[in-house]
Order: structure tokens, then C-alpha cells, then sequence
């Protein structure tokens, strides 16, 4: 069997020549992984505020970045994902990098937006990096092997910094500046990775700047996807956000089972997901992706049901109920990124897919408050209130139909490039 078979049947995509595009996915996810996760220890460790106001800054500086996937967008139009990308990275270097100034209120907010900016700029058109890679045949198996990949590498920072702060509290500050590098790096291999697939259309047509977001918003197809979008964002949300205080206060189990589920969940896709994508490139997207509606649905019903179980299979249960949530989130992740991408118009491609990262955001900074407010009613509620959208959003994937639609445009010659003035983002 020769390496290229053995790739095929474990599911990779055709790596050859993509080796910097690779890497700069795993110094990327490498960032993400050392400090995101250890943001509010960095500032409780190199400053005298207390933990409310250190919290309240963070999510200032979140929500004032909100805006910044339509940003993401119109420049993706412009100038294309790669270019997108590299800045993107040199923002989240700079913001990382400042964090070693940030001693106020104040300044803990503007360092949170900065980074935040880069971080919603990277995912926003890192989907087109995807397409730029892929051939035609195989864009279910590269989002697949990214999700991957961005599993170990976030699970191998997040392992490096806990390790890093476990020796010497101090230690955060090292860890800062490594990250900064580490996207560095990431912006260093984009700018030098020449993909043979176009990346920015020679032009904007008078068509295209008429349009804009405008155009996005009277796509229906598309907004029932973003709509969607929101309840498998929620769900993704559980481990972060809902999982330790359910399992330590609400079933009263012991704290290593968190460690051992978050574990188990980043091992598990970091050896199956591929495998699981093999399984699934065949199949319609959307089918895909009502699927994994329902099994995150049979999840939650899974984490909701132990309240109501003896302790002794407690542990079992959780296990069970996470090793099913890991299904979902395997056939959720790549296949939504998929289909953001595939059922936007190629002319507009970027602002599409900043539509689609909005759900994204927005899901993100309401899921804290939300989640603990369900829970504040009563353990079981946000298991409900989980499933009952998930299945909400099966139908809505359903209707999407089982093919992505043609671009009309790209039947089209190219329109003539128009003068920069003429050229501005909607």
C-alpha cells in the first residue's frame, strides 16, 4: 500500500504541497491553545484587580469586536483570504504582546478587543483559505482534517500552558510572548504559501457593490443556514461553558471526570475525525449536518437523564453522554464550514462567510450568560432547552436541499477591475 492509499483510507485529503498551509494551521491552533483558555489567570496573576472586573473587561473587549466577521468579509472580497489571514495574525501577535502592559480596567478591554479583532478576522476567512487548498472533490475531507488539526494543537497548548502554570505561576508571562510568536510564525507561512486556486477576483462588478450585505440578507437559503448555525454554536459551547459546573455541583461527581471528558473529547476527534469524514463525503451536507442535530438532541437528553440515575453509573453515563456529543460536534464542525462556503456565490464568497461568523460570535458571548441562566432555573433546563433547538434546527438544514446552487456569476467573464475609489466595501 503505498502512502498516498494509506492517506486516501484514514480519510486525509492530498497534502502535497500544502506543507505551510498545514503548518501555519498548527502554529495557529498551538496560540489558541497556550493562552485563550488561561486569559483570566494571566490578568489575576499580573495584576491586583479583582476577578469581577477583570471578567467585565474581558467581555467589553469581546463584545465591542462583535462587528468585525462583516469587517472580515468585505476585506475577504477585496483582497483576498490569504492576505486577510496574514493580518489577521499580526493583530492577534500585537494584541498578545500588549497583554504585558495591561494593568487597568481600561486597558484590559482595548487588549481583549485587539485580540479579539484578529481572532474574528482568522476564522472569518480561514474557510476560503480551505477552499484555495481543496480540489473540487475533496473540500469535505480537508475541513475535516483541519478540524483535526485544530484539535491537536489547541489541546497541546492548552496541555503546554497548564503544565507551564503548574511549575511556576510566573510562567504566564513566557507563555504570552511564545503565543505572540507562534502567530508570527502562522502569518510568516501564509505570506510565503502560494496556492495555485485564485484568491481574490479580479474585480468588483457594479452588480457586486450594489449587493453587498444587502445581498446576503435577501438570500433566505443562506440565512436559514446562519439561523441554524446558532443552535450546533450553543451546543459547541457545553464543554467550555456548562460542563464542570454541571458535573461538580449538579451531579456531585468528582472533578476528574471533567478533565477526563475534555480529554477524551480532544482525543477522540483528534484520531476519528478524519475517519468519520471518509464516512461522510459521499453523503449530502445538509443530511450531515440534520444528523448531527439529532445526535447532539440524543446528548443532551443523555446529560439530562443522570440527574434522575444512581450515582454509581454516574460516571458511565457522563462518559457516554460526552463520547455522543463528540459524534455530534465530528459531524457538525467541518460539515457547516463546508457548507457556509460552498453555498456562497463566489463573488461575494467573503461576505458571506462573514454572515455566517456573526452566528459564530454572537452564539459565543451569549452562550455564558445564557447557559448559567438556564441552569440558575434548574439543572435539567439547559439540556431541554439545548435539544429542543437542535431539533428545531433539523428541519431548517433540511430545507436547504441536498446541492449546493449554482453561481450564476461564474458562467460570467470576469468583470473589468474597476479603480480602487470605485471598489469600496459595502
Amino acid at each position: 500500500m503505498t502512502g498516498r492509499d494509506l492517506l486516501t483510507k484514514w480519510g486525509l485529503p492530498d497534502l502535497a504541497g500544502s506543507g505551510r498551509f498545514v503548518s501555519a494551521n498548527i502554529m495557529d491552533s498551538l496560540g489558541n491553545g497556550l493562552v485563550l483558555a488561561f486569559t483570566v489567570i494571566y490578568f489575576t496573576t499580573t495584576t491586583s484587580l479583582p476577578l469581577g472586573s477583570i471578567g467585565a473587561a474581558l467581555s467589553l473587549g469581546q463584545l465591542l469586536a462583535l462587528p468585525t466577521p462583516l469587517l472580515a468579509g468585505s476585506l475577504m472580497d477585496r483582497i483576498g483570504a490569504r492576505r486577510v489571514v496574514v493580518a489577521a495574525n499580526v493583530i492577534s501577535a500585537i494584541g498578545f504582546c500588549t497583554f504585558l502592559a495591561a494593568d487597568s480596567v481600561w486597558k484590559i478591554t482595548a487588549v481583549q478587543f485587539v485580540v479579539q479583532v484578529g481572532s474574528s478576522l482568522y476564522w472569518t476567512t480561514s474557510r476560503g483559505l480551505v477552499l484555495l487548498v481543496a480540489s473540487s472533490h475533496d473540500h469535505a475531507r480537508w475541513f475535516g482534517f483541519i478540524s483535526a488539526l485544530r484539535n491537536i494543537g489547541g489541546g497541546f497548548g492548552a496541555a503546554l500552558a497548564s503544565i507551564t502554570i503548574a511549575l511556576d505561576r510566573g510562567g504566564v508571562r513566557v507563555l504570552i510572548l511564545v503565543n505572540a510568536l507562534s502567530f508570527v510564525i502562522a502569518a510568516c507561512l501564509i505570506a510565503g504559501w502560494r496556492p495555485e486556486s485564485t484568491d481574490v477576483s479580479p474585480g468588483l462588478s457594479p452588480q457586486t457593490r450594489r449587493g453587498g450585505y444587502g445581498a446576503v440578507l435577501r438570500d433566505m437559503r443562506y440565512l436559514r443556514l446562519v439561523l441554524a448555525n446558532l443552535a450546533f454554536v450553543l451546543a459547541a459551547s457545553v464543554l467550555p461553558v456548562l460542563l464542570a459546573v454541571y458535573i461538580t455541583e449538579e451531579l456531585h461527581a468528582a472533578a476528574w471526570l471533567v478533565g477526563a471528558c475534555m480529554v477524551g473529547n480532544m482525543v477522540f476527534v483528534a484520531l476519528v475525525q478524519t475517519l468519520v469524514t471518509r464516512m461522510i463525503e459521499r453523503r449530502p451536507p445538509t443530511r450531515v449536518l440534520a444528523l448531527a442535530g439529532v445526535v447532539n438532541a440524543l446528548a443532551f437528553a443523555g446529560f439530562g437523564l443522570l440527574l434522575a440515575l444512581p450515582d454509581w453509573v454516574v460516571v458511565a453515563g457522563v462518559l457516554l453522554a460526552t463520547a455522543v456529543f463528540t459524534i455530534a460536534e465530528m459531524l457538525s464542525l467541518p460539515t457547516s464550514s463546508e457548507l457556509s462556503a460552498s453555498l456562497a456565490p463566489e463573488r461575494i464568497r467573503g461576505r458571506y462567510l462573514g454572515a455566517f461568523q456573526l452566528s459564530w460570535s454572537l452564539g459565543n458571548a451569549a452562550a455564558p450568560a445564557v447557559l448559567t441562566a438556564l441552569l440558575g432555573h434548574g439543572p435539567v433546563w439547559p439540556w431541554v432547552v439545548l435539544g429542543a433547538l437542535n431539533l428545531l434546527a433539523v428541519p431548517l438544514v433540511l430545507s436547504l436541499g441536498d446541492s449546493p446552487p449554482k453561481d450564476r456569476d461564474r458562467s460570467e467573464p470576469a468583470p473589468p477591475a474597476l479603480p480602487a475609489e470605485e471598489g469600496a466595501a459595502s
